[in-house]
């Protein structure tokens, strides 16, 4: 058989659509610095808000990275591998997400120069791990100590955190809640974030936000007579229904008289009042079960003035029993008064047309709630996701004990040092980790921009300090001036801005490593997979 007659072999199915070498990594980079480009005007106090409607036409106004990405319907495989930075960001520290998107995005957008220089993305992927490496190194050297005792410290990174975003006006007055609520949650200068409660009210501005030493839960009591206020609140909290299980279908139950029916529903209510006598003895006057109430126990509690909640989320019971010192029992039998929680007060109060139960004036909480209220539903959520973001990085920062300052300082100076490291460097692989540095000067550069200021005359200026020893001089951009931002009091922790160079040099250099990308053919491809940003 002559060469011209070999049938080709198909080794994918009809459909599919592959994309290789050049192409492939072109089409990546592109798709990359999209998602960059549609979150770059967010970055930073003078940062813009993006809008997002979503199918069922509710509204998101915010310039929080990881919102803004998770809301976009993000088609294009590589797109979603940057996406997936956002996340990792927000996961693994809580904030920075903005920032590690933009620096992947530059990495790759250099990368791309390089690319046409015929340098070898391997080469620039080992150039990319080497200066990550260093640059984690730089930060650790310059990294200052922090503890709970640096409370003013502390207000600072949360004022940091919350600048630029919908808090924004009442930022001071929402750090010192954040920082009385870590302070009162701390044990030797660690908390748990999910210890702070965040709940969200339309009814007043931000500056009525309040912190209630306690929790507020979405409950209704079980019967019209059971009491609205409680004082001096003993709290039983009890994982077991307080009813009577009924017989199974498998069950015959013989009843051959009115006086053996009767003694049946004497001897059920019996059992019922042993449970709710078991429940009074103990002095408790609130009840939160986990489990389901029989009607006639309600009955009985509301008769003894006791307050009664049922189905209660286990979450929300491990929440009262944080707050309140109480212990959750399995088993009404063996309920005392040492397992009690205790509570100042409890009352009902409307909020938004719904009615809460407030559990507040604890002794030692150690779960609490923040009551954020702002005039309209999108701006309590936006405060909200401004509050998270104080509360995840003042968590980091203490977990960590390390922080750095803001406002592009840190960049500035990483890049300086990195150019210093690549003359150490023989080769091809000195480009990529110069490249690497001057990805860096995204951040200052971006945070210039937003501002309307020039970015050429303030990074020119940022270099110039740095060059002379001033390792904290960043961009004031509500003067439009290079200053000590550590004097400025922008402080940030040091392992956010860490994760986002680690998150951004990974996905990088993953991206660089792809060459062919194949789309199944299961699929309906669409033209440029919706990232025309």
């Amino acid at each position: 058989m002559s060469k011209n007659n070999v049938q080709p072999i198909f080794i994918l199915p009809e459909g599919t659509q592959r994309s290789e070498g050049k192409n492939a990594q072109k089409n990546n980079i592109i798709a990359a610095k999209a998602v960059a480009n549609a979150i770059r005007t967010t970055l930073g106090p003078r940062g813009m808000d993006k809008m997002i409607v979503d199918k069922l036409g509710d509204i998101i106004i915010t310039n929080d990275g990881v919102t803004i990405l998770e809301e976009m319907a993000v088609e294009h495989p590589t797109a979603k591998m940057i996406v997936e930075i956002a996340k990792t960001q927000e996961s693994e520290v809580g904030d920075g997400t903005t920032t590690a998107v933009i620096i992947a995005g530059e990495l790759l957008s250099n990368a791309e120069k390089l690319l046409d220089q015929k340098i070898h993305p391997t080469i620039l992927a080992k150039g990319y791990k080497l200066a990550k490496e260093k640059s984690i190194e730089i930060l650790n050297n310059i990294s200052k100590p922090i503890s709970l005792k640096d409370e003013s410290l502390l207000h600072k990174i949360a004022i940091t955190a919350m600048t630029g975003k919908g808090a924004e006006s009442s930022k001071e007055k929402l750090a010192t809640l954040i920082i009385q609520s870590v302070k009162q949650i701390s044990s030797e200068g660690i908390f748990k974030k999910d210890n702070i409660l965040l709940k969200t009210s339309t009814s007043g501005s931000i500056e009525e936000s309040e912190l209630i030493k306690g929790v507020i839960i979405d409950r209704e009591k079980l019967h019209p007579n059971m009491p609205d206020n409680l004082v001096n609140v003993k709290i039983a909290l009890i994982n077991s229904p307080i009813e009577i299980k009924g017989p199974d279908a498998n069950s015959n139950l013989s009843i051959n008289s009115p006086e053996q029916l009767k003694a049946f529903l004497n001897q059920e209510e019996d059992l019922i009042k042993q449970m709710v006598n078991k429940i009074k003895s103990t002095g408790a006057n609130l009840v939160v079960c986990q489990k389901g109430i029989d009607e006639l126990a309600q009955f009985f509690l509301a008769k003894e003035g006791i307050l009664a909640f049922r189905r209660t989320p286990k979450s929300e019971l491990e929440a009262i029993a944080n707050a309140t010192g109480g212990k959750i029992v399995n088993d009404i039998k063996e309920l005392r008064k040492e397992d009690l929680g205790f509570a100042g007060k409890v009352y009902r109060q409307n909020l938004n047309s719904k009615d809460y139960f407030y559990i507040e004036e604890c002794k030692d909480p150690k779960t609490i709630t923040l009551m954020l209220k702002g005039s309209t539903n999108h701006v309590v959520d936006e405060i909200k996701r401004a509050v998270e973001d104080a509360i995840g990085d003042i968590h980091v920062a203490l977990k960590t004990s390390k922080v750095i300052a803001g406002a592009g300082a840190v960049e500035v100076e990483l890049s300086k040092e990195l150019k210093k490291y690549a003359e150490s460097l023989s080769g091809r692989v000195q480009l990529a980790v110069l490249a690497f540095a001057e990805a860096l000067e995204i951040i200052p550069r971006t945070l210039a921009e937003n501002a309307g200021l020039d970015p050429l005359d303030i990074m020119t200026k940022l270099k110039a300090k740095h060059e002379t020893g001033k390792l904290w001089h960043g961009i004031n951009v509500f003067k439009g001036n290079v200053e000590d931002s550590w004097k400025l009091g922008i402080i940030e922790p040091w392992k956010v801005k860490a994760q986002a160079i680690i998150s951004a040099s990974e996905v990088a250099e993953m991206i660089l490593r792809i060459d062919d990308v194949i789309v199944s053919s299961k699929q309906e491809p669409k033209q440029g997979y919706g990232m025309d940003f």
